[in-house]
């Protein structure tokens, strides 16, 4: 088992192209063609942290926080950075991180805070923009068929909650080969004209590579046209935040002790109670106080986020509940998330959860 074996899973449902611009994430510290003897999972990378994997004998940490967010200039183990970077490369330990990446996927962060809270009819809070493209190419008649189908495998025509979707018109195509072509069909120096079909597929942006890879190994000819457009639709499956419903609404007070218990939370700093049932809930791991507007949008009862500043309760302007859990209190349940996914997919390997509370915040 080597280190891309492992992140290569975790990319299946959090590819790196969907983090955020201001991110670090992927491969921090390491080598992907390293051998794993063991992963540790974790919220954030501290020195602790790198001492729990020597103790279990794990040369990969899968970290949700990035330890090194931004440049580091120098390794003198001045500061917490520092140290921890300096410790793992001593201890030939690999760090990997995924962060927004997993922030923006359907099935990351705020999918477990909903799993965890019981709501249902989950949908994107802040639907990600520039995550689709469409791939436009000219296939024989007789061969149509058999591309179109290779790009499918590779998850080109997936839209919402259908597959294998694409448009297709005949027409016909010309094309003359100069003396250094190999035509498969017609003969170099001749101008040759075929009947051919415009197959036309939406993708989301970080499957590309392999469906240009399926498209080229699948099409008959020598040189194939095709095009790449980028589309402002909307994707449904990629965006931050989500919104869900309880099965039956709760009073707000037993909406907030509900909230309190099941994120195991010591204190929860909320805005003005407005005397309604709380149905329709918003969430958003971590500082989500960006989001407040998009969750009063979508018609939220209440909005659980963290870090939420003095004067940006102000914004719940009576049409919702912002209730502030704690930035680690949100985000605390991701690694028993990442867990799960890594231990289906290798059920034979060593996977340990984290036993440390990294939480860097402490309640009287």
């Amino acid at each position: 088992m080597k280190i891309k074996d492992i992140t290569n899973c975790i990319e299946e449902i959090a590819p790196l192209n969907y983090a955020e611009d201001f991110d670090n994430v992927g491969l921090l510290i390491g080598n992907y063609s390293t051998e794993v003897s063991g992963v540790l999972v974790t919220l954030d990378t501290l020195e602790i942290t790198i001492d729990e994997a020597i103790k279990h004998k794990c040369n990969l940490i899968v970290s949700f926080h990035p330890i090194i967010f931004s440049g580091l200039k120098k390794l003198n183990g001045e500061n917490y950075v520092e140290r921890v970077v300096l410790k793992a490369i001593q201890n030939n330990i690999a760090i990997y991180a995924m962060h927004t990446a997993l922030d923006n996927s359907f099935q990351g962060v705020n999918a477990k805070i909903c799993e965890v809270l019981g709501l249902k009819n989950r949908k994107i809070l802040i639907p990600q923009k520039n995550t689709l493209k469409k791939l436009i190419t000219y296939v024989p008649t007789k061969n149509v068929e058999k591309v179109r189908q290779a790009m499918f495998n590779v998850g080109a025509g997936n839209i919402g909650d259908y597959d294998q979707c694409s448009y297709n018109t005949e027409g016909y195509g010309t094309y003359r080969g100069n003396e250094n072509s190999n035509p498969t069909l017609g003969e170099k120096g001749v101008l040759h004209t075929e009947n051919e079909v415009l197959v036309s597929v939406i993708f989301e942006k970080h499957k590309q590579a392999n469906i240009i890879q399926a498209l080229l190994q699948a099409h008959p000819y020598e040189e194939v046209a095709y095009d790449i457009i980028l589309l402002e639709n909307i994707n449904k499956e990629i965006g931050i935040g989500m919104v869900g419903e309880f099965e039956k609404p709760k009073s707000e007070t037993d909406f907030l002790q509900f909230v309190k218990n099941t994120m195991q939370t010591k204190c929860i700093r909320h805005s003005k109670l407005l005397g309604k049932p709380i149905k329709k809930v918003a969430v958003l791991g971590g500082s989500g106080s960006f989001a407040i507007n998009q969750a009063i949008r979508a018609k939220a009862d209440a909005y659980i986020t963290s870090d939420v500043k003095y004067h940006e309760f102000y914004k719940a302007e009576n049409k919702l509940i912002i209730a502030d859990i704690g930035h680690y209190e949100s985000e605390q349940f991701t690694k028993n998330l990442l867990v799960d996914i890594l231990t289906k997919k290798f059920p034979n390997f060593a996977i340990v959860l984290s036993n440390k509370n990294t939480n860097p915040i402490y309640y009287l």
